[in-house]
């Protein structure tokens, strides 16, 4: 039995809801990579053990991992930023399908670095980065600000297509994964916790202000 034998089991034992399929069959058409089955039923799992009732999300994609984190979360609400409007509004309607409340979803289109500064430090239950992973380093900065003391930011593709392990492997966004998840393991502020399913998943849970 392989390590990708096992990742492929756990991905494989993840049952999807039909809007979640629906979600990930449309970003497959377009070119957004989705979390995967794994990694989304560990996203539910956290937000549901944090009982999350305020989540930001950098990256909608078509809606895959909002979807999979109000499963978790059904009572939170959502505020999720992206620059593609149309990929937006698709994860709006999935969203809606999957009978969240209208006013539990807020959709901002525009750029993480200039939406974020706005938002309001330590009043966030869970913070999801999954967009411009050149940017990573910056956005996982503002969410340990906006999440609250026990909240937690997540990270998917953190081992960046399996190259962050491999120590041949360079290049920019590698090194930015590298250093980022070395100086959160070493810091007494935060939780760390790095699953290797799917692409990877980065786990920081605040534990000081």
């Amino acid at each position: 039995m392989t390590k990708e034998s096992s990742w492929k089991f756990a991905d494989d034992i993840v049952v999807e809801t039909t809007q979640i399929v629906a979600a990930r069959t449309h970003a497959a058409e377009v070119g957004v990579e989705s979390v995967s089955p794994a990694i989304g039923s560990q996203l539910a799992v956290i937000t549901a053990a944090a009982r999350a009732k305020s989540i930001v999300e950098i990256g909608t994609g078509l809606g895959v991992s909002a979807l999979w984190m109000l499963r978790g979360a059904p009572d939170a609400t959502i505020t999720s930023i992206d620059t593609e409007l149309e990929h937006q509004q698709v994860a709006r309607a999935a969203l809606l399908d999957a009978k969240v409340p209208a006013n539990r979803i807020r959709l901002i289109t525009g750029k993480a670095g200039d939406v974020l500064p706005r938002l309001n430090e330590s009043s966030y239950d869970v913070v999801l980065v999954d967009a411009d992973a050149a940017s990573v380093i910056e956005y996982v900065e503002h969410g340990l600000r906006l999440v609250r003391q026990g909240g937690t930011v997540l990270v998917p593709h953190a081992l960046w297509k399996d190259k962050v392990a491999d120590p041949a492997q360079r290049g920019e966004t590698v090194g930015d994964f590298r250093t980022l998840i070395a100086e959160l393991s070493a810091s007494e502020a935060v939780l760390v916790a790095l699953s290797p399913a799917g692409d990877g998943l980065l786990q920081v849970t605040k534990v000081v202000e």
